[in-house]
């Protein structure tokens, strides 16, 4: 009887070690799960984000090297929420056919390349933040070539990027109208824009913001024109990695700073001024008083101070590039202004 007892105590200890272990393991797992791609970051020191080298005005080379452009600058905008320093940023690039297998096996933070967000995507690819660019698709098309409209286009062939919406909304615009098409398929824009230049399809399609860039870096860029249709939608915006709610709301919070900034006038130049100001929506946006979600995404209470410092308010960023006096090209912000000057540009308030 006494071995008995004994036995059955002993088995009794191992079931509750093995089930504390357990527990503990489960425990353990769900708390580094939590908070894992910040912590990843942090310990790597930069954010690494999959964008574009060749686009003027949204992801390019400068003459030094070094990254530049709209998408671009939203990455940088992250890395200095984080680090204080918008320099610590890794951009990858990737062809539009990437885009989601990069994003969905979580091989960078962040993904600013051009991306449109559907809703086909968002189920498949990762999470979608604040739209930051209203965009849609268009043709250009050689200035001589006859055509005025894209009501004009049936018959002709047309170049266009693999793995893109642009290639499907072509050929459902197209189908939609009894329209015959060819298509000209190309892994990457600049072969896209090559043949159209050499002649090989009557017109070239993208978005109207693609088109604006490419156009302005043509040779004669007044021998080719834009036609006036718009013929989808195609709202742009940062992707994150499914799986981490934390990191897809800090870079969510990071893209309301840019937009809040911009329309509570806090700029590049008077940030610093502005932490004293009497405005208590702008002092609550530069961490002064109050909080608007900075502790419970990680974030220092003054992170917006280092985000304006680093890249600028939204308006900033978009007139640096594409306005009046635009780096790469002009174009009118149209939907791009903000919500309360006439635009589709909004953010939540920071509060």
């Amino acid at each position: 009887m006494k071995n008995k007892f004994l036995i059955t105590m002993v088995i009794m200890i191992a079931l509750v070690s093995v089930f504390s272990v357990a527990c503990t393991t489960d425990t353990d797992s769900g708390d580094t799960a939590a908070a894992t791609r910040l912590d990843d970051v942090k310990a790597r020191g930069f954010v690494k984000t999959a964008g574009r080298t060749d686009l003027p005005g949204f992801g390019f080379l400068k003459e030094d090297g070094s990254n530049a452009g709209f998408d671009i600058d939203l990455a940088r905008a992250v890395a200095a929420a984080i680090f204080g320093d918008g320099s610590k940023l890794e951009v990858t690039p990737i062809p539009a056919s990437e885009r989601g297998p990069t994003i969905q096996g979580g091989e960078v933070d962040i993904l600013t390349r051009n991306v449109t967000w559907t809703t086909s995507r968002d189920a498949q690819w990762g999470n979608f933040t604040n739209v930051m660019f209203y965009d849609g698709q268009g043709f250009m098309v050689k200035a001589d070539s006859g055509f005025n409209h894209a009501s004009e286009l049936d018959g002709i062939t047309v170049c266009v990027t693999s793995g893109t919406t642009t290639e499907s909304n072509v050929a459902d615009y197209f189908r939609q109208n009894g329209f015959a098409l060819e298509t000209v398929v190309f892994e990457d824009a600049a072969s896209v824009y090559g043949a159209y230049e050499e002649g090989r399809c009557d017109a070239a399609t993208s978005d109207k913001s693609q088109l604006a860039a490419i156009r302005s870096g043509l040779t004669s860029p007044n021998d080719h024109k834009i036609l006036p249709e718009t013929i989808s939608k195609e709202p742009l915006t940062p992707a994150v990695p499914h799986g981490d709610d934390s990191w897809f709301d800090l870079t969510k919070l990071v893209m309301y700073v840019l937009i809040n900034a911009e329309e509570l006038g806090v700029t590049q130049a008077n940030v610093d001024q502005q932490l004293t100001s009497a405005s208590i929506p702008v002092r609550k946006l530069l961490g002064v008083e109050g909080s608007f979600g900075q502790s419970d995404v990680g974030l220092a209470d003054d992170f917006a101070v280092d985000v304006i410092k680093a890249v600028g308010n939204y308006g900033e960023i978009y007139d640096r590039y594409m306005g009046p006096n635009g780096e790469s090209f002009t174009l009118p912000r149209g939907p791009n202004e903000l919500w309360n000057n006439g635009g589709l540009i909004y953010a939540p308030p920071a509060k």
